[in-house]
């Protein structure tokens, strides 16, 4: 506990002054005290006030390195010192234990001061980031483990005891306080996980990092990692070995194709520890080397593989069986293999070696239950114990944000500690919380601060987190904002409808984005805004906290299209965007510009992408063209790979945006081909089709579409046939119209083929699987 006074009672004063007297003669350690049996950690010790620094600014008080200080000990004096300064305007001198004579001392790291100080420390028990924070007589110490604990330690100092927080790199609270007075501490800390990181942007910040005690650097990457995941093409390429040995690689449905690798042949083998054997001489100092599935389901099912995989009762068993011979070779290193979707359950017989890493994934679980509480997470949580029970080293991969959709409201951040609990009751040493890749994303900043303090210390008090949080980073706008979020959070559990990851804001306007929440929501941010309405610096960062509340309106309304809530509306006869959504989309995307948001949607759509989609909607308007609401005829695909009416979509007049998921007809590896009948003869002078691409779930735009025409459905005449031009080797969103225009000609029946490009490109993760196609509205003029 902190005491800061701007003034002390005449009574403190004279104590403390009679303290620091008797400390110069009583406390100066002697032969005899030296000689006390040790304590163990955990005693209570100590002095009930040690006064750091007086309120003139002045302190009697060194910090006191060991004689050959490690990187982050002297690191961790520098910054106790700045803070200090800055909280106090005190001046605490750094000097070395063979240089202390002074009894006023600030012990840190792996000191030899701890001996005569005789605590009863036992550094081994600190580990490598553990530390403790003990005040002794007259002495405040700071020890720490091997690497970063006295670190930590300082920054806990710094935040738990004198008030400090860091909430984001940009928002920092350091009070002044020009009398410190700490009463007695004895505070012990060692994490259970780890590693502890994160995939948030505001998290790689040198000083966050450090202060909120993550093992990922600057730029996102994990130093003790040599290769971090999906690894099978790096360590056996495809590009080098496939097109002469195909048998390297899987066999599914009778056919060799590069998406993993068969993991029984023995040359597979002996090429993968030749490579990473290179790749470990590269980086020597890294630990942990990715032995990994590649991104997709089509492991070899040749009968070698899929005799071992019966026998372990999942495709994990030619996993581990593969990974343990890798492990092997190199027995110093730890060899890491994921359990994630095909080989999640963990197998019957086998066990990882001492020297392999589980990485554990929980794609497939919804995120509005915890773990425990949720019936459908039931295999997940006996794969979970099971990998628990066998092998020595595991990290979970968690996820905790929707993918498809970056700025969404996604209210889960009540199942983010029972969770993290639930994992280390079960053996998990290290943890990876997948939230946003890009720049911004829902309540960033938030759920960065409390992923990191969790992921230290899973016990902590996640309301007094948030709240302290909230209240700090939105001034007197937090309550508002912890009650919207509050409210999401129950109207999403009342409504019983699963949170999954691949959600959007058009799953939940039946759960917690109905129409009446969000105008309910809409409320709540504009009186968190009115309240900071004079501090231009809040209102920016409530307005941040507020735009995934436009970006679901935005969406409601593009899937709705028409009428109330939709972009469109009639006007006199004539269909016009509703004045509500087209006044909201240049705030939103210039917002996110300012914020720096670098994608709404994982791996495509920048702000201003999303913008021009939602131009080009307006632009597009709803027609009632030529084809609108008239009846198509599927020939291909097939209509039972369709959802029943699904190809009506393609003359409704709705036009598909940035988001494949609504308003487009998807299908695989087919030719689209379809006849329209407009009821009477027209003259025909253009016909128009959009596709969406997106490379990296193997959508891909068609290779050509051909448009025919005809008066009597039967004899087709060819009007156009336009090619596509643009790249397919890109994992981004790309929409694109295929046009053909001719002179006026009458016909009754319009004819659209648009030809698959067959099977996926070999640069493709999903090389060799059948190519999906997306198709939008089919306009006749």
């Amino acid at each position: 506990m902190i005491m800061v006074k701007k003034a002390i009672s005449l009574q403190l004063l004279v104590f403390v002054i009679l303290f620091f007297v008797a400390g110069l003669i009583v406390f100066i350690p002697s032969a005899s005290a030296q000689k006390k049996k040790k304590r163990k950690i955990g005693v209570e010790v100590g002095q009930a006030h040690i006064v750091l620094t007086n309120d003139d600014e002045t302190s009697r008080y060194r910090i006191i390195l060991p004689a050959a200080p490690t990187e982050n000990e002297s690191k961790a004096a520098r910054i106790l010192q700045d803070y200090l300064i800055r909280i106090s305007g005190a001046v605490l001198p750094v000097i070395t234990a063979d240089k202390a004579t002074s009894a006023y001392e600030i012990v840190l790291g792996q000191n030899e001061r701890l001996d005569e100080l005789d605590l009863g420390i036992n550094l081994n028990d600190l580990k490598k980031d553990g530390f403790v924070i003990i005040t002794d007589s007259l002495r405040l110490v700071i020890a720490g483990g091997s690497e970063n604990g006295t670190l930590y330690g300082v920054y806990t100092l710094l935040e738990k005891y004198l008030g400090c927080r860091m909430y984001s790199p940009d928002v920092k609270v350091i009070p002044e306080q020009k009398m410190i007075v700490l009463e007695e501490i004895y505070d012990l800390q060692i994490p259970v996980m780890n590693i502890r990181t994160t995939h948030y942007r505001v998290t790689w910040d040198a000083e966050y990092i450090d202060w909120h005690k993550l093992n990922h650097n600057e730029q996102g990457g994990r130093p003790d990692w040599g290769m971090w995941v999906h690894t099978f093409h790096a360590l056996v390429p495809p590009d080098v070995y496939f097109s002469e040995h195909p048998e390297y690689y899987s066999q599914v449905n009778g056919k060799r194709i590069p998406t993993q690798l068969c993991l029984t042949n023995p040359e597979v083998l002996k090429i993968t520890i030749q490579n990473l054997r290179k790749k470990i001489a590269q980086n020597p100092e890294a630990t942990y080397w990715s032995v990994s599935q590649n991104d997709n389901r089509d492991f070899c099912t040749c009968e070698k593989c899929r005799a071992i995989d019966e026998q372990e009762g999942s495709p994990s068993g030619s996993i581990i069986n593969f990974v343990n011979q890798v492990a092997e070779q190199f027995p110093e290193k730890m060899i890491s293999t994921l359990a994630y979707e095909y080989g999640r359950k963990a197998p019957r017989n086998l066990r990882p070696m001492e020297n392999v890493n589980i990485m554990l994934c929980s794609i497939e679980i919804f995120r509005h239950k915890s773990i425990e509480d949720d019936p459908a997470s039931a295999d997940f949580m006996e794969d979970v114990v099971a990998w628990g029970k066998i092998a020595k080293d595991i990290i979970v991969w968690d996820y905790v944000i929707q993918f498809p959709n970056l700025i969404s409201p996604f209210p889960n951040l009540h199942v983010l500690q029972p969770n993290i609990q639930f994992f280390v009751k079960n053996g998990v040493t290290s943890m990876f919380e997948q939230g946003n890749r890009e720049v911004g994303g829902e309540f960033a900043e938030l759920r960065a601060y409390l992923i990191s303090k969790l992921l230290w210390n899973p016990g902590e008090d996640v309301e007094v987190l948030m709240n302290d949080f909230l209240n700090g980073y939105y001034g007197a706008a937090g309550p508002s904002i912890r009650r919207y979020i509050d409210e999401m959070r129950i109207a999403q559990l009342e409504s019983g409808a699963p949170l999954r990851i691949f959600g959007s804001p058009n799953e939940a306007d039946t759960s917690y984005l109905t129409p009446a929440l969000l105008d309910r929501y809409e409320y709540l941010f504009d009186q968190a805004e009115a309240i900071v309405a004079d501090s231009a610096e809040l209102l920016e960062r409530v307005r941040i906290a507020r735009l995934p509340l436009e970006f679901a309106i935005m969406e409601q309304a593009k899937k709705k299209y028409t009428g109330e809530r939709g972009l469109f509306h009639k006007v006199n006869g004539n269909w016009e965007v509703r004045t509500e959504i087209r006044s909201r989309i240049d705030p939103f995307t210039d917002l996110c510009v300012r914020q720096g948001v670098t994608r709404v949607k994982e791996w495509s759509t920048s702000p201003d992408e999303y913008r021009s989609s939602m131009y080009r909607l307006f632009a597009q308007g709803m027609k009632e063209h030529l084809a609108f609401g008239k009846k198509v005829t599927l020939i291909s695909p097939d209509s039972l790979a369709l959802a029943p009416g699904a190809v009506n979509m393609l003359t409704d007049g709705i036009r598909g945006g940035h988001d494949y998921a609504y308003n487009w007809l998807g299908f695989s590896g087919k030719n689209l081909e379809v006849i329209i009948d407009l009821e009477d003869v027209k003259q025909v002078r253009r016909i128009e089709s959009a596709y969406f691409q997106y490379g990296y779930w193997l959508r891909l735009f068609p290779s050509n579409v051909e448009y025919f025409i005809s008066m009597d459905g039967k004899k087709f005449v060819p009007v156009g046939n336009i090619e596509n031009t643009l790249p397919i080797d890109q994992y981004g969103g790309q929409q694109r119209d295929f046009i053909a225009e001719f002179h006026p000609q009458p016909a009754r029946y319009v004819k659209v083929i648009a030809h698959t490009i067959g099977n996926t490109p070999d640069w493709h993760p999903g090389a060799g699987r059948p190519a999906n196609m997306l198709v939008d509205e089919i306009v006749v003029e």
